[in-house]
């Protein structure tokens, strides 16, 4: 039982049937928030180690702090930040839904697939014009509502603010961020700026997979997903499956292109 003397609970016994997952450092989960007149829905996310680092604490108060830029219409909107035993965790909003990656595993019907790349692209258009790249676009940071179709963006622990960055060479396992999506100038190894291109990269390899059934690549090891991202050319959706239109799978073609200039320029297309 997680339970605070802010009142925020969620039944550990209970996280199986309401929802648990997690995106590679962090545990979500969902629970209470008392309000007036009764308690509201809301998502715990709390470090995923016993021992965070100060790195992964980090994160988590960062994502708290863009609160007001983040809009409940597109994202869960941090809402608290407690701390309770020396461990701190972040309160959102609990939009409803589940995350992307729940779906996968299979090639998604084409139309679901059209419904959903409409709402991530849109939340990302408007987290663009909020000034902000979100950088690890992925499955785990994408709520959707399979009823209505919406969806909501999480997962901003290492969103920027700045219109662009440059990310220095590093061992690939130490930069921030999830591999298997992230974008060529995100690895440090091409000498170019990370911008809401980037974020566009990152949402043709979750299209691509929501196609497929599969990532792009396959790698072993993080500098094989660096070479990857860099180098490699993916097979196009439509020749992995006949079933794919090729219109579509030029659209998550030139998403994965390897430069920004090559991709769209924005999520409006």
């Amino acid at each position: 039982m997680i339970k605070s003397s802010h009142g925020y609970s969620a039944n550990g016994n209970n996280l199986s049937l309401q929802g648990l997952w997690e995106d590679g450092e962090r545990v979500f989960c969902r629970g209470r928030r008392p309000g007036n007149g009764g308690a509201d829905n809301v998502l715990i996310v709390r470090p995923a180690a016993d021992h965070p680092s100060s790195a992964s604490l980090d994160r988590i108060a960062h994502e708290f702090r863009l609160k007001d830029l983040l809009d409940s219409a597109w994202a869960a909107r941090p809402l608290d930040l407690p701390s309770e035993d020396g461990r701190t965790f972040l309160v959102l909003e609990d939009p409803g839904g589940e995350p992307l990656e729940w779906q996968l595993g299979a090639p998604m019907e084409v139309g679901i697939v059209l419904r959903f790349a409409v709402g991530i692209a849109a939340a990302l258009g408007q987290l663009h014009e909020r000034g902000l790249v979100h950088k690890d676009l992925k499955p785990a940071h994408i709520l959707v509502n399979c009823t209505d179709g919406r969806v909501r963006l999480t997962g901003f622990g290492i969103a920027s603010r700045l219109p662009r960055e440059h990310q220095a060479p590093e061992p690939p396992e130490t930069i921030a961020g999830t591999l298997a999506y992230m974008a060529p100038e995100q690895t440090g190894r091409m000498n170019r700026s990370i911008d809401s291109r980037s974020d566009l990269y990152s949402l043709g390899v979750v299209l691509y997979q929501m196609l497929i059934g599969a990532l792009p690549y396959a790698a072993a090891d993080p500098m094989e997903w660096v070479h990857c991202h860099i180098a490699r050319k993916p097979v196009p959706p439509s020749e992995r499956l006949a079933s794919i239109p090729a219109a579509l799978s030029h659209i998550v073609m030139k998403l994965l292109a390897k430069t920004a200039e090559e991709r769209y320029q924005t999520a409006a297309g």
